[in-house]
C-alpha cells in the first residue's frame, strides 16, 4: 500500500499531466488557507469519500507533536466506516514540502495510494498519508478547529461536520504558533475579498 516512488495519485491521461498528483486530504489541510502555507499551488479538485477507513488521532509512538501539541490525525481501515475530505491537485514541486510537512523523512508519517469516491461517483487514485506507530490521543482544540473549518469550507456532509465537532480534545491552551498563521491567512483572504 507504500508508495514511495511519489507517483501515487499522478494523473494519467484524459487531459492530465505528468507533473501533477492528486493529494487526499482529511486533517488539518482540508483548510486551504493551512495547505497553501506548504503548497501554494494546490487547487481543490472534489469533496471525495474514503470507504473502508475510520478518522483517529493519536501520536507518533507516544509523541505529542510539536507543532499542534496534541494528537494528529491518521486514517486506518475499519470495514464499513468512512472519512470524508478533500482531494487537491497539486504540482509534483510541491511533493518534498507536502512530504515535510506530514514528517515522511522523520518516519511519522508514509505516504499511501487510495482511492476515493467524489460527490460526482468518479474514483480517484490519490496519494494520502497515514501515520506510523500511532499511540492513541486526543488532539488539541486549534488543531480540531482547523479540521472543522477546512470540513465547513468545503462543504463536507454535515452528519461527518457533527462527527468532527464532537471530537474530544485535550484543552491544551497553550501557545500554537501555526495557528496564529492559519488565523492571519484566514483574515487576509476576507480582506482581499470584501
Amino acid at each position: 500500500m507504500e508508495s514511495g516512488s511519489g507517483g501515487a495519485g499522478t494523473e494519467r491521461g484524459g487531459g492530465g499531466c505528468c507533473c501533477c498528483f492528486l493529494y487526499y486530504a482529511y486533517g488539518s489541510n482540508l483548510l486551504r488557507e493551512r495547505l497553501l502555507l506548504s503548497s501554494p499551488s494546490a487547487v481543490l479538485c472534489a469533496v471525495a469519500r474514503l470507504q473502508d477507513f475510520k478518522l483517529k488521532f493519536g501520536h507518533h509512538q507516544g509523541r505529542t507533536s510539536s507543532v499542534w501539541h496534541g494528537g494528529a490525525a491518521t486514517i486506518v481501515q475499519s470495514p464499513g466506516d468512512e472519512v470524508w475530505g478533500i482531494v487537491w491537485k497539486m504540482n509534483t514541486s510541491n511533493l518534498s514540502s507536502l512530504d515535510k510537512q506530514e514528517g515522511v523523512e522523520d518516519g511519522i508519517y508514509v505516504p499511501i495510494e487510495v482511492n476515493v469516491h467524489t460527490q460526482a461517483g468518479e474514483v480517484l487514485t490519490c496519494r494520502s498519508y497515514q501515520m506510523k506507530d500511532c499511540v492513541c490521543g486526543s488532539p488539541s482544540p486549534q488543531y480540531k478547529k482547523v479540521i472543522c473549518m477546512g470540513a465547513e469550507q468545503n462543504g463536507l456532509p454535515a452528519d461527518y461536520q457533527k462527527k468532527l465537532e464532537a471530537i474530544e480534545t485535550n484543552n491544551y491552551a497553550g501557545p500554537v504558533p501555526i495557528m496564529e498563521e492559519i488565523e492571519a491567512a484566514v483574515k487576509a483572504k476576507k480582506i482581499n475579498s470584501a
